[in-house]
């Protein structure tokens, strides 16, 4: 990719309005570019955290195996997100696995040595960052109590809920979510089971509170769900 269409794709990250326009031209040339095929393992667990990402086109689901093999994903990540930057805070090798879901990503590559070099001659982008990694702190500590003071049910909704609000669609009345997410995928988000998620849909939808079709939820009234 040429350096301007980088510069580009740059432009549409939030986190890069903090760099000035020298350091925007030389993030545009440390970074590589990549499209990464459907249902690819982008990193996984054991290899180097040398590496971060900023998802330009896409979903990639961040994740781990228990003991027994069961899947559980720790994070979807949308377009404009970084993500695998655990190398900042001192990872040397991966914990999870990440891996792109059911469409073609493209990904903005950029070494952790590079990019720390950026962040201690930058404040407000140091700063930005460690803002960050505290905002998916505490959603992750409230992802744990979720699990430990909600039922499985509940916790089904409130992912349904929360996924709307942030990247839902408003048509008329109504609230349009496209997603790149399986049954399983959301049980292994909500630390349910496959079952458990198609009967909450089916219960949802024969209440008319939503309708569903493969990549669709239609939530036809947010309070009501809610």
């Amino acid at each position: 990719m040429k350096m301007d269409a980088k510069r580009v794709f740059l432009e549409q990250f939030p986190l890069f309005s903090y760099l000035n326009e020298s350091e925007k031209a030389e993030l545009a040339e440390l970074a590589e570019h990549r499209v990464i095929a459907k249902h690819e393992m982008i990193y996984q667990p054991g290899q180097a955290s040398d590496t971060m990402f900023f998802l330009l086109r896409g979903a990639v689901k961040i994740g781990t195996h228990s003991n027994d093999g069961k899947e559980v994903i720790k994070a979807l990540i949308h377009p404009l997100a970084m993500f695998g930057e655990l190398g900042l805070i001192g990872e040397e090798n991966r914990k999870d696995f990440a891996q792109v879901l059911k469409d073609d990503i493209q990904v903005l590559c950029i070494k952790v040595l590079d990019f720390k070099r950026m962040m201690r001659d930058n404040f407000d982008l140091c700063n930005r960052v460690m803002m960050l990694f505290g905002t998916r702190l505490m959603q992750a500590e409230e992802k744990l109590e979720s699990l430990i003071f909600k039922d499985a049910r509940t916790r089904i909704i409130e992912f349904i809920r929360d996924s709307v609000n942030q990247r839902g669609k408003r048509i008329g009345y109504e609230m349009l979510l496209k997603h790149s997410l399986t049954h399983q995928d959301i049980a292994n988000i909500t630390c349910t089971s496959r079952q458990t998620v198609t009967l909450v849909l089916n219960e949802l939808k024969k209440s008319d509170l939503i309708h569903f079709n493969r990549g669709r939820i239609l939530v036809r009234d947010m309070a009501r769900l809610a």
